[in-house]
């Protein structure tokens, strides 16, 4: 199985509007952020993980032909701005969504236009919503555990499939989530920025605590702010820790 890194950047994206600073100028392509999601990949299923504004594009990048589900970690913009852009891939059989009850609602009422059901002159996204809180599910061969995480005061979703784990916005990781990541061999795992302690993220240091507890073989940072070039970063890194970037392919169990 693979796991794509679509996008790594915090909500605002880098390059950031109007910012002039070394991260947003700079021509390391790595430093070139769209909005955080993922792709994983088996012989015979793709999953979307969240669908920002930038998805259109990044399926583009990837060259995806085929989609067979989106997971989706919770309901703001920049992980739901996307989801009209999925229609593609669901022009005459509705595209399975799995994600909490509140996101659920959000979908409902941000796109309700697609669940309307009346006729339409225009295309729109058909979405069979699936609702998930902590039991595993499977969409085709590949079975992901629902990961319950803090992202401030939300309860939200990271997700957990063989050794790998994706854990993109947050805060904190409850005790009980904890025991869920053991034996792991790839953590994908949020690192806004050094400074500047923010309500709902990690800073660099804590999420380098964060994977030192757990233990992984290896671990990818990921929704970014443009305080972290990536080469100087990846330098004053634990060797094991790494930022990721846009387009990272990884091999996972």
């Amino acid at each position: 199985m693979q796991l794509t890194i679509l996008g790594c950047g915090g909500s605002l994206g880098i390059p950031m509007i109007g910012c002039e600073c070394a991260v947003c100028t700079s021509s390391d392509p790595r430093n070139q952020r769209t909005r955080t999601a993922a792709l994983l990949r088996s012989a015979t299923t793709t999953i979307l993980i969240d669908s920002g504004p930038d998805v259109r594009y990044q399926m583009l990048r990837a060259q995806v032909k085929q989609l067979d589900a989106v997971v989706i970690t919770h309901h703001h913009q920049d992980h739901i701005g996307g989801v009209d852009d999925l229609r593609p891939f669901c022009w005459h059989t509705p595209l399975p969504v799995y994600t909490q009850a509140a996101t659920i609602e959000r979908l409902r009422s941000q796109y309700a236009y697609a669940f309307d059901p009346g006729d339409s002159p225009s295309t729109r996204p058909k979405l069979e919503l699936h609702a998930i809180d902590t039991q595993p599910f499977s969409v085709g061969d590949i079975t992901l555990t629902p990961l319950p995480i803090w992202h401030g005061d939300w309860d939200i979703r990271g997700f957990r499939c063989g050794a790998c784990a994706y854990i993109t916005d947050v805060s904190s990781i409850p005790e009980s989530t904890y025991a869920l990541l053991h034996d792991l061999d790839t953590l994908i795992l949020g690192a806004l920025r050094y400074t500047q302690p923010h309500p709902m993220h990690m800073l660099v240091d804590e999420a380098v605590a964060v994977v030192e507890r757990i233990g992984p073989r290896r671990a990818y940072f990921v929704h970014m702010a443009h305080d972290l070039d990536y080469a100087a970063t990846n330098a004053a890194l634990p060797e094991h820790i790494q930022l990721s970037y846009d387009g990272l392919t990884l091999e996972c169990a």
